[in-house]
């Protein structure tokens, strides 16, 4: 059975951030667009949906975050040292983060677009915050914003999404769900169309360029494990369940030209009670953010990362890796009572994988599958190598770390002596894979002879290039962002 074909100047495919930004734009430039939606309408947005709506930006003072927030207040302006967040931050931020391997011309678009597209955001009705949930809490109450994400959406990833889809309906452009794109439509002279499922029929889409702003492959199990490695089928899914690859898959058919770290991902600390693929009603309340405050072991009773390396937002992305590699695939974040109380609201949530005693000896007994002697020893033994002459300081990288263990802390290291304890049980959860498209400039898509593609452009997750082995907290929905006005603005010209 064959639906009616449809036609627009641009279809976009995927209706996630990059994907709204890239409809948006190319109907600023009086394009015609159709945007393609996988989903149902009430699952519609992709993995922007799932996101705690961070986004990192250059800014510079208190007068740049007004102006994306709104009037700030003198009684906020005086509790909250915003600082700024330079360029040359932003690169070295990103560049440390990956390896130095992100690419230079993307690095360069993601970083000197981030402020005006932010602007343009919220121009498109998007509303901003403060984000004070990353930032370093002071002893005296005050707030040192760090990091650069200094904002996040009102109403995180839902409220994004809300706000660009009402705009798209402001200016009337349609998106038509429950279509699954099976493929492009293309011959020697290029991309001028896609072949998709629809409501039981196959239908055509043809227009004279096409976006691919689908998603990676992190809700595809027989793709992590082929491009990812073993075990990364274990791993529980954070995001959309519509994310399986299609786009990728699609364009490699045609000879686009695979780019980026293909066995890389973003993978965090994730509640072991966590469905294998989360569900919007769950948001986030199952990520487990706080390993700063305390130490993480693993079913052998030993520490296996710096849980104190640098501060959350530049180290939470890759901690799940190292978790999926431990035995059995889990770890538990042990905190004593100084730990617990620095503990977000997430941790207290009724699914979590949570446990709690009077002693240390009492917590390890319930926990199930772990080596309670050699985890005793192990804490014993980080007890008595915490540098006590450091000042311990939340408001800043502090020194106060560890000496002689294999396995360091390097910042923020206290004591795990101070009653009551408690223990939650986490796991590998993966949010977006880093592996994508090879895209220039304008964001349209290469082939393996690095020739552009007529009529192909990509945005979002499809982009390779810019994150290898982790990524700067917030960089995520801001390269979706920029890189969908690049794609948008790209097809329309």
């Amino acid at each position: 059975m064959s639906g009616a074909p449809y036609s627009a100047d641009v279809i976009v495919v995927g209706a996630g951030l990059s994907g709204l930004c890239a409809a948006l734009s190319a109907h600023e430039a009086g394009k015609s667009v159709i945007i393609i939606e996988r989903a149902n309408i009430e699952e519609r947005g992709g993995n922007t949906r799932f996101s705690n709506g961070a986004m990192r930006a250059v800014y510079s003072g208190v007068e740049d975050i007004a102006a994306l927030v709104g009037e700030i207040g003198e009684a906020e302006r005086n509790r909250a040292d915003f600082g700024d967040y330079t360029r040359e931050q932003y690169f070295d931020d990103l560049a440390r983060v990956t390896q130095y391997r992100t690419h230079p011309q993307m690095a360069d678009l993601l970083v000197d677009r981030s402020r005006e597209t932010m602007l343009w955001l919220r121009s498109q009705g998007v509303r901003f915050l403060p984000l004070y949930e990353w930032q370093f809490k002071l002893p005296d109450g005050r707030i040192k914003f760090s990091g650069g994400s200094a904002v996040e959406c009102y109403g995180a990833g839902e409220g994004i999404s809300a706000a660009l889809f009402a705009a798209c309906e402001r200016k009337n452009i349609p998106v038509h769900y429950q279509t699954r794109v099976m493929s492009l439509i293309a011959d020697a002279q290029g991309v001028h169309g896609v072949s998709a499922h629809q409501n039981s029929a196959d239908v055509t889409y043809t227009g004279d360029a096409i976006i691919l702003a689908c998603g990676g492959f992190e809700a595809n199990a027989e793709m992590r494990t082929r491009y990812l490695g073993p075990s990364w089928d274990l791993a529980r899914v954070r995001g959309s369940r519509f994310n399986t690859g299609d786009g990728l898959r699609m364009a490699l058919d045609i000879g686009a030209m695979p780019y980026g770290h293909w066995s890389g991902c973003h993978a965090s600390s994730w509640d072991f009670n966590a469905p294998e693929v989360n569900e919007l009603a769950y948001g986030t309340v199952f990520k487990r953010d706080d390993y700063l405050a305390g130490i993480v072991l693993n079913a052998d009773g030993e520490r296996f990362f710096d849980e104190g390396a640098d501060i959350r937002s530049l180290t939470y992305a890759k901690l799940g890796r190292a978790i999926l590699a431990q035995p059995s695939q889990i770890a538990w974040q042990i905190f004593d009572a100084k730990g617990s109380a620095q503990l977000h609201g997430e941790y207290r949530v009724r699914q979590s994988a949570r446990f709690q005693a009077a002693t240390l000896e009492e917590l390890l007994g319930k926990l199930d599958g772990i080596n309670r002697s050699k985890a005793l020893a192990t804490v014993a033994a980080y007890n008595n190598a915490i540098q006590s002459d450091v000042v311990y300081d939340p408001g800043r990288k502090d020194g106060r770390g560890t000496r002689g263990l294999t396995v360091p802390k390097s910042n923020w290291a206290l004591a795990i002596d101070e009653g009551p304890f408690e223990a939650y049980a986490v796991t590998c959860g993966i949010t977006f894979t880093f592996g994508g498209l090879r895209i220039n400039s304008s964001g349209q898509v290469l082939d393996a002879d690095s020739r552009e593609i007529p009529g192909l452009f990509a945005a979002g997750e499809m982009v390779g290039g810019l994150f290898y082995f982790n990524y700067p907290g917030g960089a995520g929905l801001m390269s979706a962002a920029v890189f969908g006005r690049v794609a948008g603005q790209g097809a329309a010209a």
